[in-house]
């Protein structure tokens, strides 16, 4: 991830002082552009393609851009498309948006909700894909962290099996958008439906020694039956959390190949 280097001031970037004054404490959500607002009601704005961060009524001003809910809210406003079958905002710009929630948690000191102005009103906004991605815990697609190295163990069972999706998809939630694959609508890759590609990499952890199944450790409710959901993801999140990989509970490229390239342990 690259560092952020913080937002433009108001003052390169033509918009004037808010003439609200009023404090206000932070929680972070995405939105949209808004129209017919006296001054900029956001507290900051990003741009889609490039990622760049601008400042509107920053970290202290209370913002205009949820009626009845911008005291306890900071308002961040993703400028650009949404449109369906496509990732319209960049990694980049998912990144900026990333770092100012965390950047929100610091100065807060806690974590912080992280909410839609759908989930505060009767609007589509901020769009499916940035709402499916925030509600997904903001994974930067197509990210690929530095894993540490594998403990040391006897080599994986084989034969390896190659990750079937394209760049930047992952197996995840059908909430998600068209890259989040989740086995529920039986779409197929490599001449085989996605539940069938999720069993088989579950199936390698059963051969890596996971105790998987109905009434084991693992997918005790369901089973093997690959459809993500929560059990699938909590399996995930365990398996990442032993390779030391980047815990998401989404199973992408990285966390796929180390079913099948690193140590058993």
């Amino acid at each position: 991830m690259r560092p952020c280097p913080g937002p433009s001031a108001q003052a390169s970037w033509g918009t004037t002082a808010p003439r609200a004054r009023r404090k206000a404490p932070g929680r972070s959500r995405p939105s949209t552009w808004t129209s017919d607002w006296a001054d900029v009601g956001y507290n900051f704005l990003i741009n889609s393609l490039n990622g760049d961060i601008y400042e509107g009524r920053g970290w202290t001003v209370l913002g205009a851009h949820c009626a009845g809910h911008n005291t306890p809210n900071i308002g961040v406003c993703i400028i650009g498309l949404d449109r369906p079958n496509r990732q319209d905002v960049s990694d980049a710009a998912r990144r900026s948006f990333r770092w100012l929630y965390e950047e929100a948690n610091r100065r807060k000191g806690s974590k912080l909700a992280l909410l839609g102005h759908r989930d505060r009103g009767a609007t589509a906004c901020p769009g499916d894909e940035i709402y499916s991605w925030l509600r997904a815990g903001l994974p930067i697609v197509g990210s690929t962290p530095t894993p540490a190295p594998p403990k040391p163990g006897r080599p994986a069972p084989g034969p390896a099996v190659a990750f079937p999706l394209p760049a930047g998809w992952y197996f995840g939630p059908a909430s998600g958008p068209d890259y989040s694959v989740s086995g529920k609508y039986l779409r197929t890759f490599k001449g085989r439906t996605d539940r069938q590609w999720i069993q088989e990499w579950t199936n390698q952890l059963s051969r890596r020694g996971w105790s998987i199944g109905k009434g084991e450790r693992w997918l005790t409710k369901y089973g093997n039956d690959g459809i993500y959901g929560p059990e699938y993801k909590a399996l995930i999140t365990a398996f990442q959390k032993d390779q030391n990989l980047l815990v998401d509970g989404l199973l992408g490229r990285q966390t796929w190949d180390a079913a099948y390239h690193n140590p058993v342990t």
